[in-house]
């Protein structure tokens, strides 16, 4: 079975729907909008392959999974999906009831939820490690991007608005001590989007093995996590997506256990050129213009989605060194004009 990071088809798209629900990122889940599309197969007497599709996180998020007891993989999908869920709700940065919005809003926050603790200092863990390039403090220039390109005369920040905006990034100045956050800046806050998506896939993941559940795969929208292989006992296949969505993929890769990320320019923007998008140079304030994708293999989705963004704020040459230094990653970039680079160990499907 062969697995593509492209969009799924249906009313509307991820970008569509992002649009209208006027969320970037971990957003809300509004598996209302589109209904939920559940499958079941019998291979023989032995497997079955169940597959689900729901709308979370704001994109589309499909679990496959193979077993012999239909009853138990779906009990195992429901539970990853309620999973998603309440951890969705529990990071969003846009409800106003949730502990990431009141430490955005308070700038200090105690008795942090355990799941966002560990968001939090694994953001900072790959802020270190990347030299800055990843850093989860720029979202006073990603709400400056969207205040500017919203409303009927949409326009670039002016260099004294980037100026103010990136006084307020800088993720050295977030402390994390035991159950609690203080962000040492009046008017700082923090975005998880570029970390959050990885984890919460990541512990779906480990929702399915608690159900016992060896082979799987869940997608959700580029971040994908795989576990054992596919009914034929071969790997998993993940086609990377197309920058340019003509369905030209720029190469694909077999998955066993592991997980994979893409970051894009295609993904979220605030104006047609594409020059402002939700990736942001946390040291530029802009967005990087280099690449037009990248994607990074990990040991978990969350790793390889933080990885995903630091490359692509990074030159794709320093991007390429970075991950060759990292063991168990791999990575490729897709440059301006549909050419490639790769890491060291990069192997093509």
């Amino acid at each position: 079975m062969e697995n593509d990071m492209k969009r799924l088809s249906g009313d509307i798209d991820r970008r569509d729907f992002l649009k209208l629900s006027g969320i970037i990122g971990v957003g809300l889940t509004a598996a209302t909008v589109i209904p939920a599309s559940a499958e079941a197969v019998k291979f023989d007497r032995k497997l079955y392959k169940v597959s689900e599709t729901r709308l979370a996180m704001g994109t589309f998020v499909s679990m496959t999974l193979l077993h012999s007891s239909r009853d138990r993989a779906g009990e195992a999908v429901c539970s990853a999906f309620e999973k998603i869920d309440r951890l969705t709700r529990d990071m969003s940065r846009f409800d106003q009831s949730t502990a990431v919005a009141q430490l955005n809003r308070e700038g200090h926050l105690a008795d942090v939820p355990p799941d966002m603790a560990n968001v939090v200092k694994r953001a900072l863990s790959h802020y270190r490690i990347s030299n800055g390039a990843f850093d989860i403090s720029v979202k006073p220039v990603v709400d400056l991007f969207k205040n500017r390109f919203s409303g009927k005369n949409p326009s670039p920040p002016t260099e004294m608005e980037m100026r103010e905006a990136l006084k307020l990034v800088d993720a050295t100045r977030i402390q994390l001590s035991g159950n609690s956050i203080l962000l040492k800046k009046p008017g700082m806050g923090i975005t998880l989007d570029g970390i959050a998506k990885g984890y919460i896939v990541d512990k779906a993941s480990e929702t399915i093995s608690e159900h016992g559940i060896e082979n799987y795969l869940i997608n959700a929208g580029g971040d994908i996590r795989t576990s054992g292989r596919r009914q034929d006992g071969k790997p998993w296949t993940i086609a990377v997506q197309d920058p340019r969505k003509r369905q030209r993929y720029p190469d694909k890769i077999r998955m066993t256990d592991g997980a994979i990320a893409t970051s894009g320019n295609y993904e979220v923007y605030f104006d047609q050129e594409k020059m402002f998008h939700h990736i942001v140079n946390p040291h530029s304030g802009f967005s990087p213009s280099a690449s037009d994708s990248v994607s990074v293999t990990a040991e978990t989705a969350m790793d390889a989605d933080a990885l995903s963004t630091s490359v692509f704020v990074m030159r794709p040459k320093k991007g390429i060194r970075f991950i060759n230094s990292l063991p168990g990653c791999e990575c490729l970039v897709v440059k301006k004009g549909n050419r490639k680079m790769s890491s060291a160990g990069w192997k093509s499907a």
